[in-house]
């Protein structure tokens, strides 16, 4: 696209950040590095998403200094998917009791019942219950928080690359719409349907 003087949007950037994740190699992370870097030099904003997958490529190439740098430049943190690259993010590097701060935090907000609580990856959640072994009274902090997570049914089954695939819901609903006008087309208009077959 760079080549052919095609300018980037919210869409290309964020394709451009799955690409290098789906990559995971060094090139793909320093491509992504550069990506952001540019993007901010020109001024342009880049979805939630995008940082996210930025993230997430630098946690599996093991650059928890520029995964910490991702972190730092995200505005609304009150999203899923960055709860749980945060908590990893503090985990990668050795911050036991900020991941206890940030899991008690989530547990504690007390939510309206129409407003979407943040939920964890039971498999962060696995990852963090290992490295909290370490340290029995931390251990038992995370275990009474577990308790409460789940009890407030905020584990999910999805994993970390799930949630960083996942269509945000405003195109699940746009999309599920555009199907039913579809059905409903083919449902009021039967007889032409089998006249183009006969």
């Amino acid at each position: 696209m760079k080549k052919q003087g095609i300018s980037f949007n919210k869409e290309t950037y964020l394709l451009a950040f799955a690409i290098c994740y789906k990559l995971d190699n060094l090139e793909s992370s320093k491509i992504s590095a550069k990506l952001l870097e540019e993007a901010q030099l020109k001024g342009d904003t880049l979805p939630l998403r995008a940082y996210c997958f930025a993230i997430a490529t630098a946690l599996k190439q093991n650059d928890v200094v520029q995964a910490k740098f991702y972190c730092s430049q995200i505005m609304r943190t009150e999203n899923k998917l960055y709860n749980n690259l945060k908590v990893l993010v503090q985990l990668r590097c050795g911050w036991l009791e900020e991941v206890i701060d940030t899991l008690e935090a989530a547990v504690e907000v007390d939510t309206p019942p129409f407003v979407k609580k943040t939920e964890f990856s039971e498999q962060v959640l696995a990852a963090v219950r290992e490295k909290m072994e370490e340290n029995p009274d931390l251990s038992v902090k995370f275990g009474n928080i577990y308790t409460k997570l789940q009890a407030s049914g905020r584990i999910t089954m999805c994993t970390l690359e799930d949630m960083l695939f996942q269509i945000p819901s405003t195109k699940k609903a746009t999309a599920k719409l555009l199907n039913q006008k579809q059905l409903g087309y083919q449902v009021s208009n039967p007889f032409r349907s089998n006249l183009l077959l006969g």
